[in-house]
């Protein structure tokens, strides 16, 4: 008798000490599982919810956030592993502070913080890779509590477009360019659709896929904006998207990259049925037709001369909320002649500022 309590003395001290041990590790005393149906998690982007418990999505810039309390969180999320070795890159912006993580297997339980100050913390999740690395699906967080947000802003932005809105190429911060994978240097949340969102305190919505254009793709590709438009996936042109989920306020496309120069009557006149196929979605939004930031003299030329034509054929129609906004230079220092991080802010801040006074935001 006295040998067992001597033992279960000797268990209870090892009990406290592994305590203090979590303790001293800035772990909490206890957390719990949030699953990825918690009505207080917010969600926006282009997001199959068929599994409400892991809803998953392709398309750059997807985001979820949410505010929790304690000194621990982590992220539970699966990645698709897609052709048995991609691995998506995710930012986490954790108290307004952002750093870029990449997921290691199938089913991830990523430590986003610990030893943190005991109190409310804001999370962003945001998919920084885009559709042809595979899809992610969110299955909760591990924290001590979940608590609510405040609400989503009102105004919406969507931006259209190929790898330049994607974000590829921009992020050198820990790979160079010509080391790693292509996705390495992928950045949607730092690219320049987010950026000018978050300016103007709006929610963001990216329509891209690496290579697309609007009558000619490169690299081989199937696929066009137009035809895959309506699409969660726009990269695997499947499963149908309800636009009802995301009225937005400001469209901009910035197509014509891939394209090339194309023959004029062609590439308008696709364009124009484009706009009409945004409208039937979007009847009241802005619509806004950029230049490419990295296209060079020819072909920036090229598309001032037939934006500004399908602008005024637009507003002959009647339909004024077409406009045009061509790019003050080319923007072209990232990876395979991309923008860059710094660049993607330049782009921004000139976007940004013509939304700005177009909006009266």
């Amino acid at each position: 008798m006295k040998l067992f309590i001597r033992l279960s003395f000797f268990a209870l001290l090892l009990l406290i000490g592994a305590v203090s041990s979590l303790k001293a590790n800035g772990l909490p005393d206890s957390i719990h599982l949030f699953e990825a149906d918690n009505p207080l998690f917010q969600y926006v982007g282009r997001i199959d919810f068929s599994n409400l418990k892991q809803p998953r999505f392709w398309s750059p810039g997807v985001y979820i956030k949410a505010k929790f309390k304690g000194t621990y969180c982590e992220l539970l999320v699966n990645d698709q592993k897609l052709w048995g070795k991609n691995h998506n890159y995710i930012e986490i912006v954790l108290d307004n502070k952002p750093f870029r993580i990449q997921t290691k297997e199938k089913n991830n339980r990523l430590v986003i913080g610990q030893g943190l100050e005991d109190r409310e913390h804001t999370l962003t999740i945001c998919k920084n890779t885009e559709s042809n690395i595979g899809w992610l699906e969110f299955a909760g967080l591990k924290c001590a509590a979940l608590l609510p947000l405040p609400a989503k802003p009102v105004r919406k932005i969507e931006f259209i477009g190929n790898s330049i809105t994607c974000g590829t190429g921009s992020d050198q911060s820990v790979i160079p360019c010509g080391k790693g994978v292509w996705q390495d240097q992928h950045n949607a949340y730092l690219s320049y659709g987010p950026t000018v969102a978050r300016s103007l305190n709006a929610q963001w919505s990216l329509s891209a896929v690496s290579g697309i254009g609007l009558i000619h793709s490169c690299c081989g590709m199937n696929i066009t904006m137009p035809p895959v438009f309506d699409k969660i996936d726009l990269r695997g042109d499947s499963l149908l998207w309800n636009f009802a989920n995301y009225q937005s306020d400001v469209v901009t496309v910035c197509l014509g990259q891939n394209d090339g120069v194309q023959d004029s009557v062609k590439f308008c006149s696709a364009y124009l049925q484009f706009i009409d196929q945004l409208r039937i979605h979007y009847p009241a939004a802005q619509i806004l037709l950029l230049t490419s930031p990295m296209g060079d003299k020819q072909l920036t030329a090229v598309l001032k001369n037939y934006l500004g034509g399908i602008k005024r054929a637009m507003n002959k129609k009647g339909d004024k909320n077409v406009d045009t906004y061509f790019y003050s230079k080319q923007y072209h220092n990232g990876c395979d002649n991309h923008p860059n991080l710094a660049e993607h802010q330049l782009m921004a801040k000139e976007l940004g500022e013509f939304i700005k006074r177009k909006m009266k935001w």
